[in-house]
């Protein structure tokens, strides 16, 4: 097992801004406060390594966004991971939190304005939201590919694209959603895990519907 990483060393892999900075650990210093009522993420991995459990798992995604990605919807946000983490770290894009639970979302709101941090809230399920125009879905332990696929399928355009943190388990995933689903995928190993990935889906479609581009299995980075 890797030594705990810390604040310093997060911020040197990220490449936080001196400015950035004291909003993410005004992020986590509430995330511990809330976390003991409201049980957002597992307690033992903010004993253990919140740098790089959450927070470093989140904010490697954000060597992915391109610049036509202007919006993003963070699916099943829960803590803010990795939708909120994206927003303070890139202020560009426009993210929207999607969560149904009340609490969750509560929490979130507040974690937007300790950390200065323009995201919209919707506490709602994802099949209920009224967004139009998503560029990028990113998602974490939320749902297996197949699954997510279903629940976000209208705001699949042409040009949409998928990013989900995804353990071991994501090639039997893949095998399953592929049933259902024509897409083009590829694998990034995980930056804060060995035994996970960075999984990039576009060009989604059901295999009843013409699809936008060739079928391509999942390759790696």
């Amino acid at each position: 097992m890797p030594s705990a990483m810390t604040r310093e060393e997060f911020a040197r892999l990220a490449n936080v801004s001196r400015e950035t900075e004291p909003r993410l650990q005004a992020y986590a210093v509430l995330l511990n406060k809330w976390n003991s009522v409201i049980n957002l993420v597992s307690a033992s991995t903010l004993q253990d390594d919140p740098w790089r459990r959450h927070f470093w798992d989140s904010a490697q995604l954000a060597g992915h966004i391109a610049p036509r990605h202007r919006v993003i919807l963070d699916v099943g946000s829960g803590a803010g991971f990795p939708g909120l983490v994206l927003a303070i770290l890139d202020g560009r894009p426009a993210v929207h939190l999607c969560e149904s639970d009340r609490r969750k979302a509560t929490f979130l709101r507040e974690a937007a304005r300790a950390t200065a941090t323009a995201v919209t809230v919707h506490n709602c399920r994802v099949e209920e939201l009224d967004l139009a125009g998503v560029d990028l879905i990113t998602a974490r332990a939320v749902a297996p590919v197949g699954a997510i696929l279903e629940l976000c399928e209208r705001f699949l355009g042409a040009e949409t694209q998928l990013l989900l943190l995804k353990g071991r388990q994501v090639h039997n995933e893949l095998t399953e959603a592929a049933k259902t689903w024509n897409m083009q995928t590829v694998l990034h190993p995980s930056r804060s895990d060995d035994s996970g990935f960075v999984l990039q889906i576009e060009k989604v479609a059901r295999h009843d519907r013409r699809q936008t581009g060739p079928i391509a299995g999942a390759t790696r980075s």
